[in-house]
C-alpha cells in the first residue's frame, strides 16, 4: 500500500475509490449509499479498517459495471463513512458525510477495487469583497423567492451576514436541497470559485422557481377540472336517480349514448354545437312528444353523414386507362377528358374543385355504365340519383323539419349511404326535370352543380352548410336542348355519338356475348356466334345508336341456343348461323335498301341525314309541272327543312340565265319536293344543297350521279355552310355503297380526325359555293357557259 506522499501546499491522501453511478456526494451532506459491487464493497472494507475515510465520486459512464481508474470524474469528495448496514445478499448499506472536494492526483496499487493518492481542493475567492457580496445578497433572494413557494426548504438557512467560509458551508447546504441532476451536482462541485458557485446556484434557483410556478397553475387548473368533474359526477348520479325513480332509466341511457357520440363526431365545430343544443332540448322532453321524436330523427341522420371521411384516390394512371378501355369499346373523348381528370388529381395534391360533366348522347350508348368506370377508375364510392320525371324541389333541397316525415334532399341521402364525402354521384336523366307548382329541381340544381358555391350547400332538413366540393358530380342527357341554360353553363358537355356498325359488333364480341354467356352459363365451347351472324343482327334486326336492342336480339339467340342444346344434347358446340337467325328472329326490319347506282337519275338526290340511331340516306324528289308558281313540300318536313328549301328556289331563280331558265319559271310551274318515310319527321338545314341540286337537276333536265350523295346547309347567295353528325353520315354512306360524297369545305378538320374509320373507297369533295356542288353532282353541266375550273375545289378532292 502506498504510504502518505511528502507534504506539498496540498495534503496527499492514499484512499480506497468508491464510484457511484448516479449520486454526486457534496461536502456537508449525508447520504445513504448501496453498495453492491465486489470492488466497491471491498473499498469500504478497506476503509472501515483504517480511518473510515474514502473517495467518492461519479463515475463517467452509468453503463460501466467494473470502472477503473480511468472511468471516474477526476473531482469527488473525501467523505467518511458513519455507519454500515450488512444486507442478507452480501451487499453494504453505509451512510457517507461528505468532508471535502477533492481530486485525484494519481492512482495508487490496490487489490481487486480502485485506490488512489487524491488531495483536498481548496476554494478560491474566500475574500470578502464587493462581488462576493453582491452575489451573496442575490443568492438570498432567489433562495427566500424558492422557500416561499417550497415550504419544506428550511428557512434558517440563510443569514444576512456571513464569513466567506459560511457562505461556502451555506450554498452547499443549499445546492444539497435544490439540485437534482448529476450533471448540476458533478459540474457544482468542480468550480474553484466561490463566486461562480453562487452564480450557479442561482441560476438553478431560477429554474426551480419558474417549474414551482408552472406547476402551481398547473394544479390549479387540475384542481378545478377535478372540481368540475367532480360536482357534474355528482349531479349525474343525481339525475340518475331521479331518472330510475320515474321509471326512465332507458331514456337517461340513450341520451348519454347520444351525448358519446356527438363528442366523437370528427365535424365543424358548428355541427357539433348545433347538435348539443338540439340533444339538450332532445333530454328535456317526454319520450313520447311528437317533437321529441323529430329532434331524434335529425340527430340521427347528422350523425350518420360522413362529414370528413374520405376514400383515398390510389388508383394509377395506367390502372385507370386499363379499366375504361375494359369495359368500354369506343368514346374516345369520353376516356380522354376522364384520364385528364385522373392525372389531374394525381398531380396537384392541393386540387379539391371537381368537375361536373355531362354526357350527353342517344339511349343505350353507355353513359350510365361509363359513369360507374369513371368512380372505378377513381378508387370511389359511386351512387346513382334518377332525376327522370323529378318535379318537386325538395327532392334536391329536402323537406324542413316541420313536416311531418321530413326528409333531406336525394343529394344527402346518397352521400350517407356511400358514408364518405367524395363519392362519383350520377345526376341520370337530367334532362326529364319536370316544372310544376311544386317548385323548379333544376334551379335547386344550381347550387349543387356551382363548384364555387356547393362547399356551403344549405339542405333545408339539415339547416347546417354541407360541403360538396369533393363530390365528383356526372350528369346524364339524352337531349341538352331542354336543359336550361344556367344549368348548362356550369357543366362540362361531352358528347358520346352513337356507335358505328364495327364498334357495335366489338362490342357484341367482346362484352355482350361473354356477359350474356356467363348469366346463362352457356360456355364458349357449347354455343358459337360467328362474326357473320353478329353482323346481319345488327344491320337487319337493329337500328339504334346503343346497344340495348341488339343485347335483347342476342339474348333470345342464345335462349334458342340453350333450346336447341337441350333438346338434342349431342349438337354441342352449336353455332348460331346467319339462316338460324333469319329463322328464329324472323324477317328482318331494317333491311338497307340498295341503291341503283347504274341509273341516271333527273331529279333524284341522295341525301344524308343524321338520327339519333346513326346515319341515313334520304332520297329527294322533285316534280315540276305546269302551275301558278306553288310549292308544295311532303314527307312531315320541320320548319327548318321547308326554309332551306324556300332558300334553294330563290338561289335557282337568283341563277336563273346562268342556267337556261326562263325568269318566268317560278310563276308558270308547280314545284313538288318530297322525301320518303313521310310517316318519319325530318328537320334541319342540312339538306339545303340536296333539295336544290334535285331542283335543278329537275328544271335543267341534267341527270345526277347516283353514286353521289350530299349534305350541307344552302344560302341565299349560293354559300354553303357547314353541318353536324358526320361521322354517322358518312358511315352511312359507306354502308349504302356510296362512291362520292359533297360536304362544306368548313367541316374538312372535323371529318380529318375520323378519316380512318371511313375506308378508302369513298371520295369526298369539299366545297364552297352551289355553283362547285352543281358542278360535281351533276353528269353535265347545268350551265349556258361552263364554269371555269375551281382551283380550290380541285385541291379539295381527297380520297377517304
Amino acid at each position: 500500500m502506498h504510504e502518505i506522499l511528502e507534504r506539498k501546499p496540498q495534503e496527499c491522501f492514499a484512499l480506497p475509490v468508491l464510484p457511484l453511478k448516479n449520486m454526486a456526494i457534496l461536502p456537508g451532506s449525508i447520504i445513504p449509499v448501496i453498495v453492491g459491487r465486489k470492488a466497491s464493497i471491498e473499498a469500504v472494507e478497506v476503509a472501515l479498517q483504517s480511518d473510515r475515510n474514502i473517495f467518492v465520486t461519479l463515475q463517467k459512464n452509468t453503463l460501466t459495471e467494473i470502472p477503473g481508474y480511468e472511468d471516474v470524474h477526476s473531482v469527488g469528495t473525501r467523505s467518511t463513512i458513519l455507519q454500515v448496514m450488512r444486507m442478507a445478499k452480501g451487499g453494504l448499506k453505509i451512510l457517507v458525510e461528505g468532508i471535502s472536494r477533492c481530486k485525484l492526483k494519481e492512482e495508487a496499487i490496490g487489490a481487486g477495487y480502485v485506490r488512489a493518492v487524491c488531495f483536498d481542493l481548496e476554494t478560491a475567492g474566500m475574500t470578502l469583497d464587493i462581488e462576493l457580496e453582491a452575489a451573496w445578497r442575490t443568492t438570498r433572494m432567489r433562495y427566500n423567492n424558492y422557500r416561499e413557494l417550497n415550504p419544506k426548504i428550511p428557512a434558517d438557512l440563510m443569514a444576512p451576514h456571513a464569513t466567506p467560509a459560511e457562505m461556502e458551508q451555506i450554498i452547499d447546504t443549499i445546492f444539497v436541497h435544490v439540485a437534482s441532476a448529476l450533471a448540476d451536482r458533478q459540474g457544482f462541485l468542480e468550480i474553484e470559485l466561490l463566486k461562480d458557485r453562487m452564480l450557479k446556484l442561482c441560476n438553478i434557483l431560477e429554474k426551480e422557481v419558474a417549474i414551482l410556478k408552472a406547476e402551481d397553475r398547473i394544479r390549479g387548473r387540475v384542481q378545478d377540472q377535478i372540481g368540475k368533474n367532480q360536482q357534474e359526477y355528482y349531479w349525474t348520479e343525481q339525475i340518475k336517480a331521479i331518472y330510475k325513480e320515474l321509471g326512465r332509466e332507458d331514456h337517461y341511457e340513450d341520451m348519454a349514448g347520444l351525448h358519446a357520440k356527438i363528442k366523437v363526431l370528427k365535424a365543424p365545430q358548428e355541427i357539433i354545437e348545433k347538435l348539443e343544443r338540439e340533444a339538450r332540448r332532445l333530454e328535456q322532453m317526454p319520450p313520447a312528444s311528437a317533437e321529441g321524436s323529430t329532434i331524434r330523427h335529425y340527430i340521427d341522420w347528422m350523425l350518420a353523414l360522413p362529414w370528413q371521411k374520405a376514400s383515398q384516390d390510389n388508383i394509377t394512371l395506367a390502372l385507370a386507362e386499363k379499366i375504361l378501355h375494359r369495359k368500354h369499346a369506343g368514346l374516345v373523348k369520353a376516356k380522354e377528358r376522364i384520364i385528364e381528370y385522373v392525372a389531374a388529381r394525381k398531380f396537384a395534391k392541393n386540387l379539391k374543385r371537381s368537375p361536373i360533366i355531362c354526357l350527353v348522347g342517344p339511349p343505350g350508348v353507355g353513359k350510365t355504365s361509363l359513369a360507374e368506370s369513371i368512380a372505378e377508375s377513381l378508387g370511389r364510392e359511386f351512387r346513382r340519383i334518377s332525376l327522370g320525371g323529378v318535379r318537386d324541389e325538395a327532392e334536391i333541397r329536402g323537406h324542413r323539419r316541420t313536416y311531418i316525415g321530413a326528409l333531406p334532399g336525394k343529394i344527402i341521402q346518397v352521400l350517407r349511404q356511400g358514408k364518405t364525402v367524395n363519392p362519383v354521384i350520377l345526376l341520370d336523366e337530367i334532362d326529364k326535370l319536370a316544372l310544376d307548382s311544386h317548385g323548379d329541381p333544376a334551379s335547386a340544381l344550381l347550387e349543387v352543380l356551382d363548384p364555387e358555391q356547393n362547399k356551403n350547400f344549405v339542405d333545408n332538413f339539415l339547416e347546417m352548410p354541407y360541403d360538396l366540393s369533393q363530390v365528383v358530380f356526372i350528369a346524364t342527357a339524352n337531349n341538352l336542348d331542354t336543359i336550361p341554360l344556367p344549368l348548362h353553363d356550369r357543366m362540362e358537355v361531352i358528347t358520346l355519338s352513337g356507335y358505328t356498325e364495327e364498334e357495335k359488333l366489338e362490342i357484341a364480341r367482346k362484352f355482350l356475348v361473354p356477359k350474356n354467356f356467363k348469366e346463362h352459363s352457356l360456355t364458349a365451347q357449347q354455343c358459337k356466334i360467328p362474326l357473320a351472324s353478329l353482323r346481319l343482327v345488327i344491320s337487319e334486326y337493329t337500328k339504334e345508336a346503343g346497344v340495348r336492342q341488339l343485347e335483347r336480339y342476342l339474348t333470345k339467340l342464345i335462349r334458342k341456343t340453350i333450346q336447341a342444346i337441350l333438346n338434342d344434347p349431342k349438337q354441342a358446340p352449336f353455332t348460331v348461323t346467319p339462316a338460324l337467325v333469319h329463322e328464329w328472329l324472323g324477317y328482318p326490319r331494317f333491311k338497307i335498301k340498295p341503291i341503283d347506282l347504274t341509273v341516271e337519275r333527273i331529279g333524284l338526290v341522295s341525301g344524308l341525314a343524321w338520327t339519333e340511331f346513326g346515319g341515313d340516306i334520304l332520297e329527294i324528289e322533285t316534280s315540276i309541272v305546269a302551275g301558278k308558281g306553288n310549292m308544295t313540300l311532303t314527307g312531315q318536313l320541320g320548319d327548318v327543312m321547308q326554309e332551306s328549301a324556300y332558300a334553294a328556289l330563290t338561289y335557282i331563280r337568283s341563277r336563273a340565265p346562268q342556267l337556261g331558265l326562263k325568269s318566268s319559271f317560278s310563276t308558270t310551274k308547280d314545284i313538288h319536293i318530297h322525301i320518303p318515310e313521310g310517316a318519319t319527321p325530318k328537320d334541319g338545314p342540312s339538306a339545303g344543297i340536296s333539295m336544290c341540286t334535285a331542283l335543278v337537276s329537275e328544271l335543267t333536265k341534267s341527270p345526277v350521279d347516283p353514286s353521289v350523295a350530299m349534305t350541307g346547309e344552302i344560302t341565299l347567295r349560293g354559300r354553303v355552310l357547314p353541318v353536324g353528325g358526320l361521322k354517322e353520315k358518312l358511315l352511312a354512306a359507306r354502308q349504302h355503297g356510296i362512291k362520292k360524297v359533297i360536304l362544306p369545305r368548313e367541316n374538312r378538320a372535323e371529318v380529318d380526325e375520323i378519316r380512318g374509320e371511313l375506308g378508302s373507297d369513298i371520295a369526298l369533295k369539299f366545297v364552297d359555293t352551289m355553283d362547285e356542288v352543281l358542278d360535281q353532282a351533276l353528269l353535265k353541266s347545268p350551265f349556258i357557259k361552263p364554269l371555269k375550273s375551281s382551283k380550290r375545289s380541285e385541291e379539295s378532292s381527297a380520297r377517304a
